[in-house]
């Protein structure tokens, strides 16, 4: 068998869906962690265009951004399949997959702002869930796509553990159970996979991770 190695960083939930997928694939890797503020040749070498994680090397080839690799994955290791196999369903599933991706960066923002720049990607943010909650989930499934994880429940992971920390650090709340109860129903569903319980960031070390970097923000924003 070929080689597997993921080059990631801990409080990725990009480096996350990876290692999600992998471990439901049932496949053995090397997870090589990468100090972003020092990053290594390893790194350079494998995705010399962004020079970001995460990157999966198999065989010695290359494959970066996390929803390429997931895709990559799916086709790569066929058992345990991760998308839908009748063709609408699987464009629908390739379709949240998408909205997640062109709308994960209104949360960043909320991490990037402060005053009435925040309360408006707060705004913004709360918008993305109501989309989420009303369209992407609802009947008798306890995933996206089925009762099943599938690669677009990998895809909105952040929704869990990150977007708590988010609302700790920020000092804002997004997601009530009111509001948002499928949301809140599928967060519990996913957390309880085997899979997923067992690979899960450490919510203490995040939430220091990411207030220091909250902190850095604000100190150079008031400069």
């Amino acid at each position: 068998m070929e080689e597997v190695k993921l080059i990631g960083t801990w409080p990725s939930p990009f480096s996350y869906r990876v290692i999600w997928a992998l471990k439901l694939k049932g496949v053995k890797y090397e997870y090589v962690e990468e100090d972003l503020s020092n990053k290594s040749e390893m790194l350079l070498k494998y995705n010399p265009v962004h020079k970001k994680i995460p990157v999966l090397v198999h065989g010695g080839r290359a494959i970066a951004e996390s929803t390429v690799i997931l895709e990559y994955i799916e086709e790569t290791w066929p058992n345990n399949p991760l998308l839908p196999i009748d063709p609408f369903e699987k464009a629908r599933a390739r379709f949240w997959i998408k909205f997640a991706e062109d709308k994960g960066s209104t949360f960043g923002t909320v991490n990037r702002t402060v005053g009435e720049e925040q309360v408006k990607a707060t705004k913004e943010a709360k918008e993305v869930l109501r989309l989420i909650e009303e369209h992407a989930l609802g009947g008798k499934n306890k995933f996206f796509c089925g009762n099943k994880i599938g690669l677009t429940d990998l895809v909105f992971g952040w929704l869990t553990d990150w977007l708590q920390v988010f609302e700790e650090v920020n000092g804002v709340k997004l997601l009530d159970h009111n509001s948002f109860p499928k949301i809140q129903a599928w967060i519990e569903n996913f957390k309880e996979d085997a899979v997923i319980k067992e690979n899960r960031p450490n919510c203490d070390e995040m939430l220091l991770y990411f207030k220091q970097k909250r902190e850095k923000f604000i100190a150079s924003a008031t400069q």
